[in-house]
């Protein structure tokens, strides 16, 4: 018996491969051992459940990265399932020894199975105890403990390495020869286990080691059941971890022990397509790695790893106009080869090429270099799962709705312009509102490319593995996309809490398209408009409104019931604004002109002559009354004033900024009047004048005081704006004559202290 090989019995051999998961100095070798061996049947490390499911690997439309998927079906959306998990996935990448002892399996006939603890045991917590809550910190580990949960890490601390990963690259991953590792990893783990088993579970997290006993029980009966059936020659291919468990003699009577009367819950299993960037370990999975596209890029390269590498490289940046020759390429391979001779290490390893990648390729610059880790060391590929894959009707129905629109999901950020006065873009359109609605946010409207015209929509596409399990929940309200947006959109009109929640989601399916809910979105929204009495809920709510409007129109969606409640609440706003004005504090006077602005965007947008109309009458009452804010009464004067409703504005912002008016109050009215904008100084030399008088009259306790406020209001203006008022200003008093009365006014006496300064700066001698 070998350190990796046990008999069970007469007849069954069993050979224990273990494993780094994600490496592909491992894939390759799990792939030559099993050639060697020749098993009649292959236990992989995964839920049992998928074992109907492995035949699909060897399925032509099966594109790595791809993943196991455990759910609870029937789960009522946003609920999670028992002990708060409510899916797991177990993924796989091309460079995966797991996914290469799969396909290798079924080429040659072998037998395979999942031999982990199952899945329905695995979303519940282990027995006995309870795992610590999302977000919990867990106590640091000490480190004779953290072999438990990383044992590669201590292997590469013992080997003085500081690095795990690039410690098993070099002992593993970038050796190609006859020799078999798997001896040398079995003898090494059964060390380390043999270090830490009498220890204490401080710093691990609550049930950490009770699951462990209950995976590797499970393997073990799993290993005892296939030699049970018959077969002659077993493979295990597992991680490295698990290799001492599998190759202990331990009684199946203990085994049974442990796991008996496990908690359980009902699953089902599919394959979804994964990332590379979900297996790398800043996505949080715990097997991560750091560079899956570099993995990928070792695996499947025929020959000459590092030459292709850096060509790609070279190739990636000239598509971003960036220059590089043949000539860089050569002399990067060679820096890369040369630091590696240089550190003893047996090939030029992922850090030594992007060393030479930003000293050749790049230059020095770490745009560049970042751009090729993006797009190449994680390298975001989207696998596939072919049609014949089990699935939910709602995932069907969106898989038949991407071919019909044209829409491939990508891992990577797409940016899809859509005009929606072509058919296609507006179905495409129609079809990312439905899925927001179900919280599968595929794609994400940019504010900035959206018009008022609302005939264009600019969105960010990017789909995530995770978005899977969103919609296996969502297929409770419905088996199509359309259907389940409905019954969605039903069920947060009976849950909205307030009228802004309403009027959005009334916007939300009016930009879906969901005739059949509008109707019932409509009626809630009346039923609550009617009865709400505080303004600003009807402030908040009415520019959503207008937007519905808008996209009905533009649509073709009738809108004739979301009409008469626009109508009401415009009406009721006008009647509300005057008393809810009065006697404010200066942060209640921010939310209310910010407010207001919006209502006068909204009504704008409307373009109803008599809605613009009665709302300018009101605006126009009220900027007279008596104890309202400065900040309002300035900004209520400008709207009026860019409307062409109001004349004088020159004599109320003189009597603004007069003496008689307080510094403060008349800061908050210069704010509020300048916040719509500068091409109004820009434009008016009299109130620019205004304005630049009362500041210079200011005197210097109240120019402190006011400072802050008129920073902030030119803050917000653009550089270009901001110079040509102080231009303007600068030209105000510049007129010959003013400039001669200037110099005939200098006074000498006046002038002598700074004269006398700058000749003592000069080195020179003051005469007395």
């Amino acid at each position: 018996m070998t350190a990796h090989r046990i008999d069970l019995g007469e007849r069954v051999r069993v050979e224990v491969y273990g494993v780094r998961h994600h490496g592909p100095g491992s894939a390759r070798a799990v792939r030559r051992a099993l050639a060697e061996f020749g098993p009649d049947a292959v236990l992989i490390e995964g839920p049992p459940e998928a074992d109907p499911l492995v035949e699909l690997a060897a399925d032509p439309g099966m594109e790595p990265p791809v993943a196991l998927l455990a759910y609870a079906p029937g789960v009522t959306p946003g609920a999670e399932g028992p002990g708060g998990r409510r899916a797991a996935f177990w993924p796989f990448a091309e460079f995966s020894p797991e996914w290469q002892a799969v396909r290798y399996a079924l080429g040659a006939g072998a037998a395979v199975r999942f031999c982990d603890l199952p899945a329905a045991n695995q979303l519940v917590p282990a027995s006995g105890e309870e795992e610590p809550p999302a977000g919990d910190p867990v106590e640091e580990a000490p480190p004779e403990e953290g072999v438990r949960l990383d044992p590669l890490a201590w292997l590469a601390r013992t080997a003085g390495y500081d690095d795990a990963e690039r410690w098993w690259d070099d002992v593993v991953e970038h050796r190609d020869d006859a020799v078999s590792p798997f001896p040398a990893i079995a003898e090494a783990m059964g060390e380390l286990r043999a270090q830490v088993e009498e220890l204490p579970p401080a710093g691990l997290p609550p049930g950490y080691l009770r699951r462990e006993e209950q995976r590797e029980a499970h393997m073990r009966r799993a290993l005892r059941r296939a030699a049970r059936d018959g077969h002659e020659r077993i493979a295990v291919v597992c991680g490295a971890w698990h290799v001492p468990a599998l190759l202990a003699r331990v009684p199946a009577s203990r085994d049974d022990q442990t796991l008996r009367n496990l908690p359980r819950t009902k699953v089902a299993m599919t394959w979804v397509p994964w990332t590379h960037g979900r297996l790398a370990h800043w996505s949080g999975y715990g097997a991560g790695v750091r560079s899956p596209g570099w993995y990928h890029h070792l695996f499947t390269a025929p020959d000459r790893p590092v030459e292709r590498w850096l060509t790609d490289a070279a190739r990636l940046l000239r598509a971003e106009d960036l220059h590089v020759s043949s000539a860089h390429v050569i002399e990067a391979v060679r820096l890369a080869g040369a630091l590696a001779a240089l550190r003893g290490r047996p090939l030029a390893g992922l850090d030594e090429v992007t060393e030479a990648t930003r000293a050749v390729l790049c230059e020095g610059a770490d745009l560049p270099l970042e751009l090729i880790h993006r797009r190449m060391v994680v390298g975001e590929r989207l696998g596939a799962v072919p049609d014949s894959t089990p699935m939910v009707p709602l995932q069907r129905d969106l898989a038949a709705e991407q071919r019909r629109l044209r829409l491939r999901p990508s891992a990577l950020d797409q940016e899809q312009d859509l005009d929606l006065r072509r058919p296609l873009d507006l179905d495409r359109s129609r079809l990312l509102h439905r899925l927001r609605l179900l919280n599968v946010d595929w794609g994400v409207p940019r504010e900035e490319g959206r018009s008022k015209g609302t005939f264009r929509e600019s969105w960010t596409l990017m789909w995530r593995p995770e978005f899977d399990v969103e919609l296996i929940e969502a297929s409770a309200w419905g088996t199509t996309v359309l259907g389940a947006a409905t019954a969605r959109a039903g069920n947060l009109a009976a849950d909205a809490g307030t009228l802004a929640d309403l009027t959005s989601l009334a916007e939300r399916c009016l930009l879906a398209d969901l005739g059949d809910a509008l109707p019932t979105v409509m009626r809630a929204l009346s039923d609550r408009a009617a009865v709400d009495t505080d303004v600003a809920h009807l402030m908040a709510a009415l520019p959503a409104l207008v937007r519905a409007l808008r996209y009905g129109d533009v649509r073709g969606t009738p809108t004739g019931p979301l009409r008469t409640v626009v109508d009401t609440v415009a009406v009721r706003i006008c009647v509300g604004l005057p008393p809810a004005a009065a006697h404010l504090d200066d942060d209640a006077a921010r939310v209310l002109l910010r407010q207001v602005d919006a209502v006068d965007s909204a009504l704008s947008l409307l373009s109803d002559a008599d809605h613009l109309a009665r709302w300018r009458r009101t605006l126009a009452a009220l900027i007279d009354r008596p104890h309202l804010h400065g900040l309002l009464e300035g900004r209520l004067t400008r709207l009026l004033l860019d409307s062409g409703d109001l004349p004088g504005v020159a004599d109320r912002m003189a009597r603004a900024v007069s003496v008689g008016a307080g510094p403060d109050r008349a800061a908050a009215w210069v704010e509020g009047f300048l916040s719509g904008g500068a091409l109004v100084l820009v434009h008016d030399e009299e109130l620019l004048r205004l304005l630049d008088g009362w500041i210079a009259t200011l005197p210097g306790d109240s120019f402190t005081d006011v400072l802050p406020l008129l920073r902030r209001t030119f803050g917000a203006y653009a550089q270009a704006e901001r110079r040509t008022i102080g231009e303007r200003v600068r030209r105000l008093d510049a007129a010959p004559a003013a400039r001669h009365a200037e110099a005939d006014a200098f006074d000498p006496e006046r002038a002598a202290p700074a004269a006398a300064t700058a000749l003592r700066i000069l080195g020179w001698k003051v005469p007395s």
